[in-house]
């Protein structure tokens, strides 16, 4: 496999000139987050979503109807999308994650594949190296995504594809809702304590703006019941999923999340007692350019106009 990595001295060298970008995320908290839930003996009970996620983004592989040669799977955790594809759709595939532990415990899968520890945010490859880049359920974590879309855009091959998922804004929301409710009532104010995350009307943009055309942006929304609000925390730390911006607040007072739980069960609660999570998931694909991809018609090249499509007989 010929791939040429840049050298981790020069990827320090690129993070510190990249001063003027948003630095919301501690990535050396998250990466150490997906350390310590990658290594749990117990793990893959706290796959479910990034299994879901990554079959949902298989499926949208497999809709493209080409083989791929040489395919990257940027933040993959512990590779929830490879082994849902066949060797017949992507011949060779490289693994990238913050979390060497995630690499080491990846799951099988039958494409010949090869792992590299890399940032998101500073992908070391050269340009035009891949025919598809894939990536679920670890873009909400980087810091600035517009470069990190670009970086995509400049790894793929023109007329490669970019097929991805990530969390979506109103992921969480009744958790972030109790949350507040019980600060301001205990505390007299709130922190936050749920990531932000990227809204669905500002993705369209991004693709665009990195280079992407032919966008198709798609929403889902997973929701799944916990017995309570502690169940949905201890969830998302085994997950990794935890908070990591810098402005976060390390303590919750034990009041505190006593009310959250009351306020939470009694705003969402289920019959049975259970409390729903709902995830938003954001599936996006982007395609690079290349002058064999079909173009929109030139403006006033139509032949017909809307006002005698009334006048038109179709028979069946």
């Amino acid at each position: 496999m010929n791939i040429t990595v840049k050298s981790l001295r020069s990827l320090r060298c690129l993070s510190s000139r990249q001063g003027g970008a948003m630095n919301v995320f501690d990535r050396s908290m998250k990466r150490k987050q997906k350390q310590w839930a990658s290594s749990l003996l117990d793990s893959d009970k706290y796959d479910y979503l990034r299994d879901e996620a990554g079959s949902r983004v298989a499926d949208r592989v497999y809709d493209v109807s080409r083989t791929f040669p040489l395919a990257l799977d940027v933040g993959c955790g512990k590779s929830h999308i490879a082994e849902h594809l066949s060797k017949d759709i992507v011949e060779r595939l490289l693994l990238t994650d913050i979390s060497d532990s995630s690499l080491r415990n990846r799951r099988k899968c039958e494409i010949p594949s090869h792992c590299v520890l890399a940032d998101e945010e500073f992908l070391p490859f050269k340009e035009n190296t891949f025919d598809l880049v894939l990536s679920s359920m670890s873009l909400h974590w980087i810091n600035d995504l517009p470069g990190a879309l670009r970086q995509i855009y400049q790894v793929l091959k023109p007329d490669g594809v970019f097929i991805g998922a990530m969390v979506g804004g109103e992921t969480l929301y009744e958790l972030r809702c109790s949350l507040q409710l019980a600060e301001l009532e205990r505390e007299g104010g709130f922190a936050p304590h749920i990531s932000p995350y990227t809204a669905v009307t500002d993705l369209g943009n991004l693709l665009g703006q990195a280079g992407f055309n032919m966008l198709t942006v798609d929403i889902d929304e997973v929701q799944v019941n916990y017995p309570g609000m502690l169940e949905v925390m201890s969830d998302l730390q085994g997950m990794g999923e935890s908070n990591c911006a810098w402005n976060r607040k390390s303590l919750l007072h034990r009041d505190t999340i006593l009310a959250a739980a009351a306020i939470y069960k009694e705003m969402y609660g289920n019959e049975d007692s259970s409390v729903p999570a709902t995830f938003q998931i954001l599936y996006m694909i982007g395609w690079k350019p290349h002058e064999s991809q079909a173009k929109p018609a030139k403006r006033g090249s139509a032949n017909v106009s809307f006002a005698d499509l009334s006048k038109i007989s179709l028979t069946f």
